[in-house]
């Protein structure tokens, strides 16, 4: 089992939370979450962190690292992630990484392409251009120099699209296409990568009940809180799903009940992308929620070498 690390992927909303406490407390194992959000500190309802019971219950690692107006990207995660893992390792723990943010899973297993180093210039260029006439003309740009990039990046994703506009200034290359190249291939893991699935119309449901149940769980307040606080609409975690909306809302751009059928919607099409990137992953094997006795002999055969099938 040393140096072997079982990864339980699939998009929001299929069950990993579930799934990974089921089987942290079967193999008496930790989780490492690999989820972009619960890193931020003060984002509970809206990122669907698992509760205090259930870490108190199953030790998290990577949840609340940073407030949310400090930085955090998939090289950081890689870092935090390995680290935790040696520590696990060493100790003789087993232990389950679990999200669905494929690049930092991918980073975690493969490790990072090479990219240029920001420049100063051009960043501040780009971030006046943002507050100036907003993300969706740093799409529009990001769009004429880098279609392939424009295709996988978020609209409201203001980070990754300057960023990739970064890249293909500095390089003439696009982001997307250097990712390929690199191939990954920093592996100092022995990995098995699980996904979970479910029927879309299923998962849909799920979604539109998720929804609801945040917000009769207190995601406005959540949002108005983090407001007060002074972490404003234009920070990279409060562009997230949930977030945004909700703060639409509070500021008196969007009625309450547009900015959930907004937030129901736009989870749905990140689900579709995250299932899109993922049935890219030719090493993830697919096992729906119901089969967990089947998915529990699996990784014991993992741990065990045995072959897989």
């Amino acid at each position: 089992m040393a140096n072997s690390v079982v990864v339980i992927t699939g998009p929001t909303g299929v069950g990993k939370t579930v799934v990974s406490l089921e089987l942290a407390l079967h193999f008496q194992g930790e989780i490492i979450s690999a989820d972009s959000m619960q890193v931020y500190r003060y984002m509970d309802i809206g990122t669907a962190k698992p509760s205090r019971l259930f870490r108190e219950l199953i030790p998290h690692h990577l949840i609340d690292v940073v407030n949310p107006d400090e930085h955090f990207n998939a090289a950081l995660f890689m870092e935090e992630a390995r680290r935790t893992i040696g520590r696990l390792t060493a100790e003789g723990k087993s232990f389950f990484v679990a999200g669905g943010c494929g690049l930092y899973i991918k980073a975690l297993l493969g490790g990072l392409f090479p990219c240029p180093t920001s420049s100063v210039e051009l960043r501040a260029y780009l971030k006046k251009i943002k507050n100036r006439e907003g993300t969706t003309r740093l799409y529009e740009m990001l769009k004429e120099r880098d279609e392939k990039a424009a295709s996988v990046i978020k609209p409201t994703d203001a980070s990754r699209i300057m960023r990739a506009i970064e890249v293909w200034e500095l390089t003439g290359k696009s982001i997307i296409d250097m990712q390929r190249h690199h191939r990954f291939q920093d592996r100092p893991y022995r990995f098995l990568k699980i996904g979970l699935y479910t029927e879309r119309e299923k998962l849909y449901k799920v979604i539109d009940e998720r929804v609801d149940e945040m917000v009769r769980q207190g995601l406005e307040e959540e949002v108005k809180g983090l407001l007060d606080r002074g972490y404003g609409p234009d920070l990279k975690a409060m562009q997230s799903l949930g977030y945004r909306h909700m703060a639409k809302y509070l500021l008196g751009e969007w009625g309450r009940e547009e900015a959930i059928f907004a937030l129901k919607r736009d989870t749905k099409h990140y689900a579709k992308r995250q299932l899109t990137w993922f049935k890219a992953d030719r090493e993830i094997i697919w096992f729906r929620r119901e089969e967990f006795p089947a998915l529990i002999e699996y990784i014991e055969r993992f741990y065990e070498g045995k072959g897989l099938t």
